[in-house]
């Protein structure tokens, strides 16, 4: 199914006289309100939240407190979702114009403005209820001072300190978002915005640490974008001059079904963390409040069927099936509303207690008990379920597969080395990240170093071989609006903004990729970091991103903002090997234990000492750094004898169409006779109009084009040769890099 193709985004009102309006708008908000009140006041009922057991002589916040938190819970929620369909509306799902909002989408992005106001009011509200509920006080005998104690020292307080802080800033600089880039980096922010609280609940105390906080701020996250989403896309339907609903609908309707899986798979790995056993989905308040959910998670499952099958199907036709559309939206919109108030219920609901005799200090840091001595059976079998690393391995393996299957069955080819390299470094982040090696790593230092290695200095070369960029410019399509923006327009406006162009440059790559870890092992920092899931998650994701990034700029093979000559890539690479080698050495010379707060806090009984471990860390961290540079060396001459070869057949070429041996010097004086023309006021040679291919006018070519240029099917030799995934250096030398 494809949306409706125009040559050119309309701004001007429509009118669609099978839209209802929005007089009935409010009365929908209101039944919707009443609904998600009523789904929580049941769920805190049934989980005993609405009235625990009060031990007499105890103090006690009082029933304002034990009623007031969760309304201001469900406020929260309610206005994020609202605010972050708004933006989803106005930035991706509305056609753009040459890059700005419509005036409709513009409306759209102020509107949520306002709900972000209220949703950062509503958290000011839940702080003040969680710390009068942390002090055990009723209303009116907490104070300022205590509210902003709370807030930065206890977790929570932090967490919703954040929220406020990000919903703010939407709320003041929304109002000033006139294109789709502001509106796409508000979305980002208010996304960001909804993830604190829920990584500061019962995630932080489970014990599958992995599947619990991740889980959770994914399950936050994909529902926010599906049930924002649909509420803003069901409004814009009833709007009688809505711009093009149509096409807002099916697109929603694509994103929705990767937002329901996101749903499902997060909801999944969040019960696994928190039940011991199916049974407890029937004996315990916790798991009939997550059965109830999943029930009505399949109900929303089969309107989205019902959406696709049945509304939908009018899209490529020459009219929107509005009705149909309009009457299962909002059936689905007020569902989503009663699965609002069920999840706030749910977090003021204890989780089940651990099981008699399974208390492990050890467990309650880690999330595992110690293992036993390391082996080869215990590295394959002890494998830790890391919700992170597993979404990242999967999303990244399935759209690399997709786009080699989408050039692939329209005739083009790619380079079977560079997917069995980027297949290699998605199995370098499964063994190491996911395998024993992955539990190991939090109790021993030495295997902590190994992991550390393998994310920054192997896996980032493999995948950078794998061409990825590349292959996206090529996979995806052009927007079917013109000057609108798509995946690929998206892509390729990023690679050449001016963030992608600073951090890409050699005097930041290196220095983050070189001096990260002095900042890391040789603080505070990696104690803090290591106690902490959230600081796993942290350290991992830097260390395959400075890798990435600097590994880039030395072999990367997709197109770049800029290209060094190999002799200084060479240089650079020596250099950066050098201080990663004396940082091995430093380590190894430490007189004492690192990381003490961390590691003292449970015991190995079958570790000889964290001396000799640390000191075998920093052999490790020596010894690995000269494989991956014998690679990239080795990776470097290779491609440094393709690009002197495609460079003489450049000039080869070039001489025979009639130009000099000394190609680039013909293109620099043809530019400045062009100069001298357009000095002169005189057109091109051979035409009477000024000459189309004016430097100054035509800008750079965009990343996108060389790329697409780049995987053309061409008949003659360079054709043939680009086809083949070479490239050639003919018109661009960073578009032959890239290739």
């Amino acid at each position: 199914m494809a949306p409706l193709a125009h040559n050119a985004t309309s701004s001007s009102p429509e009118h669609h006289d099978d839209a209802p309006g929005t007089g009935r708008a409010p009365l929908f908000a209101v039944a919707a309100a009443v609904l998600g009140l009523t789904g929580l006041s049941l769920t805190l009922v049934l989980g005993g939240a609405a009235f625990p057991e009060v031990i007499p002589g105890l103090p006690d916040a009082g029933e304002a407190v034990r009623w007031g938190m969760p309304l201001a819970k469900v406020a929260m929620d309610g206005s994020a979702v609202v605010a972050i369909g708004l933006l989803l509306l106005a930035a991706v799902l509305l056609p753009s114009r040459q890059g700005r909002l419509t005036p409709q989408a513009a409306s759209y992005v102020r509107g949520a403005t306002w709900a972000a106001l209220v949703w950062a009011v509503a958290a000011v509200a839940t702080l003040y209820f969680q710390a009068s509920e942390f002090l055990a006080r009723t209303i009116g005998e907490v104070s300022v001072d205590e509210v902003t104690a709370y807030a930065g020292a206890v977790s929570g307080g932090i967490a919703l300190m954040f929220v406020i802080l990000l919903t703010t800033g939407i709320a003041l600089f929304g109002r000033t978002a006139t294109t789709a880039t502001g509106g796409l980096w508000l979305l980002v922010l208010a996304l960001v915005a909804t993830t604190p609280p829920a990584l500061t609940g019962h995630s932080a105390s489970s014990g599958a640490h992995e599947l619990a906080v991740t889980g959770l701020a994914m399950h936050v996250v994909a529902i926010s974008v599906w049930v924002g989403g649909l509420a803003a896309v069901t409004y814009h339907a009833v709007r009688r001059d809505a711009q093009e609903p149509a096409v807002a609908a099916h697109r929603f309707s694509r994103l929705a079904l990767w937002a329901y899986i996101g749903v499902a798979v997060s909801g999944a790995a969040s019960a696994l963390a928190r039940l011991s056993s199916p049974a407890e989905l029937v004996t315990t308040e916790y798991g009939l409040i997550i059965l109830v959910k999943i029930i009505l998670f399949g109900v929303l499952g089969a309107f989205g069927y019902m959406h696709r099958e049945f509304a939908l199907k009018g899209v490529d036709g020459p009219e929107f099936r509005r009705g149909s559309f309009l009457r299962i939206a909002l059936v689905e919109v007020l569902v989503m509303a009663t699965v609002i108030g069920v999840s706030v219920g749910l977090g003021r609901t204890a989780p089940p207690p651990p099981l008699e005799g399974t208390v492990d200090p050890a467990a309650a840091i880690l999330g595992f008990p110690v293992p036993p001595p390391m082996s080869v059976q215990t590295l394959l079998t002890l494998w830790r379920p890391d919700l992170f690393f597993i979404m990242l391995v999967v999303i990244a393996g399935g759209l690399y597969a997709a786009g080699v299957t989408r050039l692939l069955r329209r005739g083009d080819t790619w380079p079977v080395g560079r997917t069995v390299a980027f297949g290699a470094g998605l199995l370098s982040i499964v063994v190491i990240q996911l395998s024993g090696f992955a539990t190991y790593a939090m109790v021993l230092f030495s295997t902590h170093m190994i992991q550390h290695m393998t994310l920054s200095m192997l896996t980032p070369i493999l995948l950078v071989l794998g061409a990825p960029v590349t292959l996206a410019l090529r996979a995806l399509k052009p927007a079917r609006q013109r000057g609108d923006r798509g995946p690929r327009e998206w892509l390729n406006l990023f690679l050449n903004s001016r963030f992608s162009k600073a951090v890409t440059h050699p005097a930041v790559a290196a220095p983050l990729f070189v001096f990260s870890p002095y900042a890391l092992y040789f603080t505070p920092l990696f104690p803090t970091l290591m106690n902490d899931h959230l600081g796993h998650l942290f350290m991992g994701a830097h260390f395959l991103i400075t890798g990435f990034l600097f590994y880039w700029v030395i072999v990367g093979v997709d197109p770049a903002p800029r290209k060094m000559p190999y002799l200084l890539r060479i240089l650079l690479l020596l250099l950066a090997m050098g201080f990663h080698a004396f940082f091995g050495i430093s380590i190894m010379m430490q007189s004492a234990p690192m990381a003490m707060d961390f590691y003292s806090q449970f015991d190995v009984p079958w570790l000889d000492g964290l001396a000799e471990d640390q000191y075998a860390g920093g052999g490790v961290a020596w010894a690995l750094g000269e494989i991956p540079t014998l690679l990239v060396m080795l990776t470097l001459v290779v491609q440094w004898s393709r690009d002197d070869e495609k460079q003489e057949r450049r000039r080869e070429r070039h001489s025979r169409r009639g130009g000099s041996d000394d190609a680039d010097m013909d293109d620099y004086n043809a530019y400045l006779a062009e100069l001298d023309r357009r000095s002169r006021g005189t057109a091109a040679p051979g035409t009477g109009t000024a000459p189309a291919d004016e430097p100054d006018a035509a800008g750079p070519e965009d990343t996108a084009d060389r790329a697409e240029r780049g995987g053309r099917d061409g008949k003659d030799e360079r054709g043939a040769q680009e086809s083949a995934g070479e490239g050639t250096a003919d018109d661009d030398p960073a578009a032959a890099n890239g290739r």
